[in-house]
């Protein structure tokens, strides 16, 4: 099925494997992330996530075959959505979240696909959930969290950066702010006063965004432990280039800080 001429939402295609299932789901942002996302969805079986949380993959379009039917079917995915236009992480997100309001989530846990986090701690997001939370920021860098391997630049640049900007602009300390292993409450996706279905979140812009704009609306939050780790040795997996990503994320953090993603 296409859904398409959506506002705020990008044209994509969607196949149901399953019905939906459960009272939350868990969307996974992909592309092209081969054995990295086959073995998070083998950790994510043998654990019963998939039994706890429908598994919802948003793709970006992949080429590499990590998508096939048959084979996601085995790996415990619910429901894949393929994005047939333009934009990254944040067009995925938005077709994730528009696709999974309409079958009727009431909340939704986000991770990454490239097999860096724990998928297993699904769990206490589920918990907080529960409890009434309305964001649920995962963080490696707090009691019973797990950093391992983390790149120099990367821990600097999110615990001595990042992280202190997106702080003082939700007004409540987070340490862990480009982790993307994150939940939120339908009530906060459907607040009038966040309005994510936007054509101006399409890269990295939704993740800052959400980090300040629960806690500058007075809903609840807080942090759970999680792991995140990064190979020993080889390429880091990330869709961030060195030089133009990091640029983009700077910017963007500067106009979260600013305000310039609030809706008018």
């Amino acid at each position: 099925m296409i859904f398409e001429n959506v506002q705020g939402v990008p044209k994509f295609q969607c196949q149901e494997y399953s019905p939906k299932h459960t009272k939350y789901c868990i969307l996974i942002p992909i592309i092209n992330e081969g054995e990295r996302i086959k073995k998070e969805l083998l950790t994510a079986k043998y654990h019963g996530i998939h039994k706890l949380c429908d598994i919802i993959l948003c793709d970006g379009g992949s080429s590499d075959g990590c998508t096939e039917p048959e084979l996601l079917k085995t790996l415990g995915v619910n429901t894949l959505l393929t994005k047939k236009d333009t934009g990254k992480q944040g067009a995925q997100l938005r077709m994730g979240f528009w696709w999974a309001l309409q079958r009727g989530y009431e909340g939704f846990i986000t991770i990454d696909g490239n097999n860096k986090d724990s998928i297993e701690d699904i769990p206490n997001f589920v918990e907080k959930l529960d409890k009434g939370y309305d964001f649920v920021q995962g963080s490696r860098f707090i009691a019973g969290g797990e950093a391992i391997n983390t790149p120099l630049s990367r821990y600097v640049a999110v615990r001595l950066i990042h992280a202190p900007i997106i702080s003082l602009t939700a007004k409540q300390w987070f340490t862990d702010t480009t982790n993307a292993y994150r939940a939120y409450s339908k009530k906060y996706i459907t607040h009038p006063e966040v309005k994510p279905f936007r054509d101006i979140f399409m890269t990295y812009e939704l993740l800052a965004y959400f980090s300040v704009r629960a806690n500058q609306l007075g809903l609840k939050t807080c942090e759970v432990p999680v792991k995140r780790q990064y190979p020993r040795k080889g390429k880091t997996p990330t869709k961030i280039s060195p030089v133009k990503g990091n640029y983009e994320l700077i910017k963007i953090l500067f106009k979260t800080w600013k305000g310039d993603y609030k809706p008018l």
